[in-house]
């Protein structure tokens, strides 16, 4: 009976969180300097849709409205979703593969990599695109993917990836990644700004090549994450009693390890540097679902989704017309989490 309670519990968790991100969304479409209706940006949007809009009448939407809710804001709106579920659930994976409280998805390097990408592309000045996609982005997850490779191959151990060896690397390795990109910056000054704006993470440049780029790779990637649900549940009692239990302890590691590299350099090379969203959003999640990864996974990529969609539009609203960056934004929120965070846990770690 408590089984069929906390399913119940589970399944209205996700219900509510999903109607609150549909909320959010046409709030933040319709929230800007150009100023719609909530009930307008929702009729345009639904308009949009080719099933449903023919359903809707068009009579007194206007174009220009259309245009910016449409082709400016929503791009925007739909990739800092998707980065925000991507993060989240990359967060939720790691501190439950490597039993750390404070691992997130920056924890390899990677990162650091999509940092370095995009500051030689900066500094060479590459504007154009590729494909519909910006060099720089092209660049940032290409740096990305040969960090994933270097740190993985320096922590591979006769056919094994101890995860003590994997974090020590990749977190040398992001430090030396993060000084060539200090180098670069100092030999070139007049990009300082662009470089620092890139790293402090954005998703002001969103359109939808982009998202037609990131969606189908952060969707695959938790569905694929979700799928080791059950095999993550039992690797958190320990990898020796999960082998006893049959879990093939290594190869799940690879498979979990290569997808969430892959999210996360993909996340990263559009948006720049998101702080914390990995971090805390799994650990508001566990009050709800518990340490079952079976409801964790789904909700924090809906919770994660809202939060980073809520960020970006204080990021855009805050004080116009200038705009923060959303990284900063959610830094503000995830600092002190990160602080309570050590302070809870320092009588564990001191003794």
């Amino acid at each position: 009976m408590t089984f069929v309670k906390k399913r119940r519990s589970l399944r209205l968790a996700f219900v509510f969180s999903a109607v609150v991100l549909a909320a959010l969304i046409i709030f933040s479409a319709a929230t800007g300097a150009a100023n719609i209706s909530f009930i307008k940006a929702m009729r345009i949007m639904l308009h949009s849709i080719p099933l449903a809009g023919g359903l809707i009448p068009s009579g007194d939407i206007d174009t220009a409205y259309s245009m910016i809710v449409l082709n400016i804001r929503l791009p925007r709106i739909i990739l800092s979703a998707l980065v925000g579920a991507g993060l989240s659930v990359v967060g939720a994976v790691l501190q439950g593969m490597f039993k750390n409280p404070m691992a997130d998805p920056y924890v390899l390097g990677i990162s650091s990599g999509a940092s370095l990408g995009a500051s030689i592309a900066i500094a060479l000045g590459l504007e154009y695109a590729f494909l519909g996609v910006g060099i720089i982005t092209v660049f940032a997850f290409i740096g990305s993917v040969l960090t994933m490779i270097c740190v993985y191959s320096i922590a591979r151990v006769e056919g094994r990836v101890p995860s003590t060896t994997l974090l020590l690397a990749g977190i040398a390795f992001g430090f030396m990644l993060s000084s060539l990109v200090s180098i670069m910056m100092i030999f070139n000054r007049k990009q300082v700004e662009r470089i620092v704006f890139w790293i402090m993470g954005s998703v002001s440049a969103a359109s939808w090549n982009q998202v037609a780029i990131l969606f189908p790779i952060v969707f695959a990637g938790i569905v694929v994450i979700t799928a080791f649900a059950r095999d993550l549940n039992i690797m958190s009692t320990g990898e020796e009693a999960a082998k006893s239990l049959g879990v093939e302890v290594e190869g799940v590691k690879k498979c979990l390890l290569l997808v969430c590299s892959v999210i996360v350099a993909a996340c990263v090379s559009v948006s720049g540097i998101i702080g914390f969203v990995g971090l805390i959003i799994p650990h508001a999640v566990r009050l709800v679902t518990g340490s079952d990864h079976r409801g964790l996974l789904p909700l924090s990529a809906v919770v994660g989704a809202g939060f980073m969609v809520a960020c970006d539009t204080i990021a855009r609203n805050a004080v116009p017309p200038v705009e923060i960056p959303v990284g900063a934004i959610t830094s503000i929120f995830g600092a002190p989490y990160f602080i309570h965070l050590l302070y809870k846990n320092k009588k564990k770690v001191f003794g």
